[in-house]
């Protein structure tokens, strides 16, 4: 497998101080090229490392398949270039029956490390159908246990530890609150790739009772490979855009911005995301003689300002 990470030479600076040089690690960037059947489909630039995972998500989202008996093999194409780096070119192969990729999905050109989407042939197949509905799925979750999974996230990131450089995706099952599989990359979109890809691989598809939780923002193409996954809930600790929340109402999804600490905002679904602790602390201030309702009328003010800062 290619490197994850590399060293270099760099100098520090800082105003008013003496220019230090010192070795420092980065995050590697490398194209690689998705086959299926030995035609060339996306050319996507990633750190290298789950990329069998990362090419079965990327199937996933585009809505190729949907089920891990529909994906067949994945195999590095030996000597595939010209400095013999043979990790660089995967081909996939699908089993018997499935259709290949439509022509619509061939990317015109290669996908940044920052876009999902960049190269769709046109605008009309950005929208993908998904297999799954989520509509009906029951995951509820306590709004404490949600708030502690960036926590999570961030201690299991050890290459953005030694970098700085990269997103992460994880997915938590909604009811124990574990951690069941997280992924890092240059890229946030090819991070999600790589934990649905897992998913798809350990029978986890679709994602009932699921959440995704994304290191960054939460935009259009990450709400859909959600939802492709049939996972119910996107977490994200930034800010989401306008058209995943429109996707996210559509599909049935619950999304969750700017969690961070104790708070967060919930764009779409809320009614899966409940407060046990403020039901607890309602109680007490009652017991204390506090009122209740004019607390509550505070508090949802409150939150509607936060909501309108936040969207803005």
């Amino acid at each position: 497998m290619g490197r994850i990470t590399a060293r270099r030479r760099v100098a520090r600076v800082t105003v008013g101080e003496r220019t230090s040089v010192r070795e420092d690690v980065l995050a590697v960037e490398e194209p690689l090229e998705i086959r299926v059947g030995g035609k060339p489909l996306s050319i996507t630039m990633r750190t290298p490392g789950h990329d069998i995972e990362l090419a079965a998500g990327f199937l996933v989202s585009e809505g190729v398949i949907s089920r891990p008996d529909e994906f067949a093999t994945g195999r590095y194409c030996a000597g595939a270039s010209a400095d013999g780096n043979t990790y660089n070119v995967l081909d996939i192969t699908l089993a018997s029956g499935v259709a290949p990729p439509a022509a619509s999905l061939d990317r015109a050109f290669y996908t940044t490390s920052s876009c999902g989407l960049c190269g769709k042939a046109s605008i009309d197949a950005v929208r993908s159908t998904s297999a799954y509905d989520v509509h009906d799925d029951p995951l509820t979750i306590d709004a404490a246990t949600l708030a502690g999974f960036p926590g999570l996230l961030r201690a299991g990131q050890e290459v953005f530890e030694k970098t700085g450089g990269l997103h992460a995706a994880a997915l938590f099952d909604g009811c124990s609150g574990e951690l069941l599989v997280l992924r890092e990359d240059v890229g946030r979109h090819n991070a999600v790739d790589k934990v649905v890809g897992w998913a798809l691989n350990a029978g986890r598809l679709p994602g009932r009772g699921l959440v995704l939780m994304v290191s960054g923002r939460a935009g259009f193409e990450l709400t859909q490979k959600a939802s492709m996954a049939g996972i119910p809930m996107l977490a994200a600790v930034s800010a989401p855009s306008s058209l995943a929340a429109e996707l996210a109402d559509e599909v049935g999804m619950t999304l969750v911005g700017f969690l961070r600490g104790d708070s967060m905002v919930v764009y779409a679904g809320r009614e899966r995301v409940v407060n046990e602790t403020a039901g607890a602390a309602g109680e007490a201030r009652a017991g204390r003689g506090g009122d209740g309702a004019a607390d509550a009328a505070s508090a949802d003010r409150f939150s509607e300002s936060q909501e309108k800062v936040s969207v803005a």
